[in-house]
């Protein structure tokens, strides 16, 4: 049995931290599958006794697409061992970095038929830039407004890899639920 590794990304932070817990998991002898889920149209859930969906937010909101997913596979889903993570900006500050104190989590997971196992809030990066002229210019404004980073020539990392590190071996510990659907 594989643990499937979804992921939406915007700008490339949540597939980065897709595949470093891939590979954090991979060092301890689990297999692993990393899926795009813009580019997910049908899935084998029979190999899978885990799922892990990462998924990031812009401007206070997941792409659509990560909604519509969880409710067309909710059974499957709930079936698995499963955990989530969101990237976000606002997760840059430590008090916004748990499903509890991060408000675009907290509401994901109080309107999803998802239940996973556990969650954690992962700060992405800022990349300035890498953005169209008009991200720029609107995430500029937000920094700005929020105490951020307004320095449009600067790239900045703000996950905390230690945090995915510890993230990656709860779900190694994640439990297979009994029978996989």
């Amino acid at each position: 049995m594989e643990t499937l590794i979804l992921f939406s990304t915007r700008d490339g932070q949540t597939r980065e931290i897709a595949a470093f817990i891939a590979r954090e998991l991979q060092e301890n002898g689990i297999d692993t599958a990393l899926l795009d889920l813009h580019h997910t149209e049908r899935l084998d859930w029979q190999r899978y006794d885990k799922v892990v969906i990462g998924a990031s937010i812009r401007y206070g909101h997941f792409h659509p697409l990560l909604a519509s997913f969880v409710k067309k596979h909710a059974v499957a889903l709930n079936a698995r061992a499963s955990a989530f993570f969101s990237v976000n900006l606002v997760a840059r500050k430590p008090q916004k970095r748990s499903p509890q104190t991060n408000a675009y989590t907290r509401k994901f997971l109080l309107d999803s038929p998802w239940r996973p196992d556990f969650c954690s809030v992962f700060a992405g990066a800022l990349r300035y830039p890498r953005y169209t002229w008009y991200d720029r210019f609107m995430i500029r404004l937000i920094m700005k407004m929020t105490g951020g980073e307004t320095d449009t020539s600067k790239e900045v990392v703000y996950t905390d890899w230690k945090d995915v590190s510890v993230f990656a071996h709860e779900i190694a510990r994640l439990t297979p639920k009994k029978p996989v659907n």
